[in-house]
């Protein structure tokens, strides 16, 4: 068994401010830091950390080349990203106010230029019962989804960021839906998630996509799974916050790299908390996600 993560790498511009910058706002920054980010290698770099084998597809520029030593270095396989060089890697710019929470603005760039020969000869290497990782940062999502399922492959959905794309894409072919309770009251057409009936959101997705596991993200109120036979509900282990920009890519790959090691899903969502409450006190995106080894270093409340 096998696990692609198809998607985004980028590089991320993090602005430290007072508060997130507002319309028609002039705000000076008291620090910028580059790390490498996406969503997509970041939870490459998540599962390689917590222990398996992952491959890495997607597209840079010239500009991104470093890019693919920090993945080698994390241990992920980096063989299927296409180097470009007639477009600039994609980029985030992202402000971290004195909380530790974040906003992110992203530009596409070699996210975008993904081609469906492209994906066809990336996925003639996987097949049935491989797990393919997808979130909604690149091009063409609709196209991979359909060959990934034509393949017979496990077929994980992360959502992010939510667009009007999202509901023409194939989600009967996904096997798990990934998101947080924005996502979710997005996806669900409400005004806004009631994260005190998490249950009930879950519930309500699984009936909505009723092929689905759902695997429900509630920033500080925990995360929630729900599928036919069960509802597992996980606390959120308490740390002090630094930056959460990658706490949700850390457990995504955390989880699932976890149930690829035959744990079951209470197990798989325990040890993904842990590690997101790791990435939650460290500063950056990848630099802040934690080997699986690691993790017996750290106490929780």
């Amino acid at each position: 068994m096998k696990v692609l993560v198809f998607g985004s790498l980028n590089i991320d511009y993090n602005y430290s401010v007072d508060h997130f910058v507002q319309k028609g706002e002039t705000l000076s920054s008291s620090a910028l830091s580059v790390f490498s980010g996406g969503k997509g290698l970041n939870q490459a770099i998540a599962l390689a950390k917590a222990g398996v084998e992952v491959y890495q597809a997607g597209c840079i520029g010239e500009d991104g080349r470093f890019l693919l030593d920090i993945l080698k270095e994390a241990g992920v396989q980096t063989r299927y990203i296409d180097v470009r060089g007639d477009i600039r890697t994609g980029n985030a710019v992202i402000q971290n106010d004195r909380e530790g929470d974040n906003c992110i603005l992203l530009y596409g760039g070699a996210n975008q230029a993904i081609s469906k020969v492209y994906v066809d000869a990336v996925l003639a290497d996987f097949a049935a019962g491989d797990y393919i990782i997808l979130q909604n940062e690149i091009n063409e999502m609709a196209y991979i989804i359909k060959q990934a399922k034509e393949k017979g492959m496990i077929i994980v959905l992360n959502p992010s960021p939510m667009d009007e794309k999202i509901p023409g894409y194939p989600l009967d072919s996904v096997t798990y839906l990934m998101l947080n309770e924005v996502e979710a009251a997005q996806i669900l057409g409400h005004d806004e998630a009631d994260v005190a009936d998490a249950d009930a959101i879950a519930e309500e997705l699984h009936q909505r996509f009723g092929q689905m596991k759902i695997v429900l993200t509630l920033g500080s109120s925990g995360s929630v799974y729900k599928d036919a036979r069960q509802l597992v509900k996980q606390k959120c282990y308490q740390v002090k916050t630094v930056d959460t920009t990658a706490a949700g890519d850390t457990y995504t790959g955390y989880f699932f790299a976890s149930l690829m090691r035959e744990l079951s899903v209470p197990e798989a969502m325990d040890v993904a908390a842990r590690a997101a409450a790791v990435a939650v006190g460290t500063k950056g995106a990848a630099p802040s996600i934690p080997y699986l080894a690691d993790l017996e270093k750290y106490t929780f409340d």
